[in-house]
Formats: C-alpha cells, structure tokens, sequence
C-alpha cells in the first residue's frame, strides 16, 4: 500500500494507506453506522460527491459481487476505514472491495483511526476534506480545498440520473433461488423520477405488483400529467440522490406541476424532500446527517420501526401546517414521513427497500401500490 494525505477543511492533517485507487479526490465526509452492505452504500448513488467513513471496524472481508450492486458504479468520492481485508470469504464473492474501487476511480482509505474521525464529525459536524496520493504537502492540499467547489454547490443529480427512460423488471431478492424475482404481469404502470435511485427500490415497486418505468431527471411533468389522464399511467415515484435539494430549481418547478393534479405520488429520501420544497416548505441541514442501518422511526401505528437511513438534510417542522406526521426518527425527533392533507401523496426521509438493513419498512411499498391499483 502507498500513502494517502488527508486535510479536512477544520485543520485536521492526517496519513494513512491507500488500498483503492489513486489520485486526489475532494468531496464532503461522512460517517455510516450499517454494521454490514459496504458495497450496498459504496453504489449507492445518494453519495455521490461524499467521503463515507465506515464504523464497522472491519471492511472487505466477503469481497464484492455483481447482484449486490445499487447502481451500475461506485458513486462516492472514497472510502475510510480502521482495517481493511484483501482476501475475502463469502461464497458469493467475485472479486475484491479494492478491485470494485479501482476500476471505479474511487479512493480507499485504510489503517486510520475511524473512532476519532466519527467523533470528530458528531462534534463538529459533516465538513469537506481533500484526499491524495499524490500531494503530501499540507499547505497544498489546504490550498486545494479551499478553491474547490463545496458539496452544495454542485448538481450531482446530474451526473448519476438515467441518460434515457427504461423499463425495470426484476422484483426482490429470493434466497431460496440466489437471484432476484422477475416481474409479474400488471395493468399498473408507475413512473420513477430518477434523481439517483436505488436498484433495491425498484426491485421493491416491482415487487409490490406495479409496471416500473424509471425517467431521467430532467422529466416534463406536462408529459407525465397527460399520461395519467390517457390512464397510461397510475402514479409517481420520486425516487432518493444526492446533494442539496434547494439547488434542484429546476425540478422543484416540474414536481410543483405535478403536485397541483390528483396523481398518486409516493417519494423516499431527497424525493421526501422535493415534495416538501415544492409545497414551499425548504428543508433544512442537519449537523452530521444520518447515515446507517439502525435508526430506531415510530410509525403512525405507534410501533418502531428499525430503518436504514442516508440523508444530511430534512424537511422542516413547520409542515404539519399542510401535512400529517406519519414516522417519526426516535434519535433526534426528525421528520421521517409525512402523509399531504387531502391528496394521494406520501413519502419518507428513511429506505424502506432496506439493503442493507431490516425489512421492517417494506410495507409503504404495498400501501403505495394499493392506491395506484
């Protein structure tokens, strides 16, 4: 391994070995609780242009394989972890974590004190760093960070949505065949807005009996209305991505349309919060986000829910105004779902579809499939 220089924007310098590839990266880090799905979060598209700082002390050590992917890459800026495993033991391993990062372009970070940096990050909050292995001074790197574009900044939606519209067909894992459900013939087409969705997702809507269509970003809600109209199409999905959603003018302006018309509508994560912009509540940061497999949500049935969650930002309290609670987040109190008074429109701040994670959740997908049939 080779050495990797690391500066975060509140001073901290610090080395350590690179296991992934090589190269300097900026971006903004983060910490992840999930105790296992490494690669799951790694081809998450929701992090893109972040640094995740894994908990877990132990990485790599069941490899990578081709049916846990998220999405058709890695999406994060890197990887830090206490110890990492080249040689990996899982019957369903094919290739290693490192090999998965390499031909990504995605930096790996090992044999670095994670217990600090998590504390350093709950105390001080998520912040932007630089990484290299390449540069080794630290006044350059400072430099660097300092002309570089923050994280909110950047419209990432745009370089993780789908080029062009497709058709997604395979439902849920199945243990008992290794692979993947397929797709049962149904009457009933919903539309996923793709702002950085989750293969597991769609796996879900698939499940729950519905057509999945998955369209680019850069949607017309004209369109979509008329389709709806034609009985074309039964509903909407706004799916999860990255970023800060007050920079998404342009989408705000296409879901308020939609927002105005009778059409079913269900949206997790960055789509939970879209729906919220659009119906002129704006969302707020939170100080280091949450990001993990764990998070404790009492639904409206007043149970608990154990959810997996990936957010830095959240709707704000004020829109029970135009809005019903339906989860809460029993750390923190936050948001976690909302029902719109008077509609068919729901979402959620957690992921129910739960990969990784409990499976807990995976009811909202039958709810939202029960109102479009």
């Amino acid at each position: 391994m080779e050495k990797i220089y690391i500066y975060l924007e509140n001073g901290t310098f610090l080395e350590a070995d690179s296991f992934g590839a090589t190269g300097t990266q900026i971006g903004e880090i983060v910490f992840n609780t999930s105790m296992t799905g490494y690669q799951e979060i790694t081809t998450d598209p929701s992090y893109a242009g972040q640094f995740v700082t894994f908990t877990t002390p132990e990485i790599g050590n069941v490899g990578v394989n081709s049916a846990d992917m998220e999405s058709d890459k890695v999406h994060c800026k890197g990887v830090l972890v206490r110890a990492y495993n080249e040689e990996y033991s899982n019957f369903r391993g094919e290739k290693s974590y490192s090999t998965l990062l390499k031909e990504n372009n995605t930096l790996g970070i090992c044999n670095i004190d994670t217990r600090y940096l998590t504390k350093m990050l709950r105390d001080e909050g998520a912040m932007m760093m630089i990484a290299s292995t390449e540069i080794s001074n630290k006044e350059k790197l400072k430099e660097l960070l300092s002309q570089s574009p923050r994280i909110e900044d950047i419209n990432y939606i745009e370089q993780v949505t789908t080029k062009k519209s497709y058709v997604h067909k395979s439902g849920a894992w199945d243990h008992s065949k290794m692979d993947y459900n397929k797709a049962v013939m149904s009457d009933k087409k919903v539309v996923v807005i793709d702002f950085g969705v989750k293969r597991n997702i769609l796996n879900e809507l698939v499940q729950s009996g519905l057509e999945v269509e998955v369209v680019p970003s850069s949607f017309n809600a004209e369109d979509l209305i008329a389709r709806f109209e034609a009985k074309e199409i039964g509903g909407i999905f706004l799916s999860n991505g990255p970023g800060d959603p007050l920079t998404l003018t342009a989408e705000k302006e296409q879901v308020e349309k939609l927002i105005k018309t009778n059409i079913p509508i269900f949206a997790i994560c960055l789509g939970h919060q879209m729906l919220s912009i659009a119906h002129g509540y704006d969302t707020y940061k939170l100080k280091f986000g949450q990001h993990g497999g764990n998070h404790p949500v009492k639904n409206k049935k007043e149970t608990v829910e154990i959810t997996a969650q990936n957010h830095n930002y959240n709707v704000p309290d004020n829109i029970v105004e135009i809005a019903k609670i339906t989860h809460q987040n029993l750390f923190d109190n936050t948001i976690e779902g909302v029902e719109y008074n008077n509609t068919n429109i729901f979402s959620v701040q957690h992921h129910p579809e739960a990969s990784p994670g409990p499976h807990e959740s995976k009811y909202i997908f039958d709810e939202f499939a029960a109102i479009v049939k």
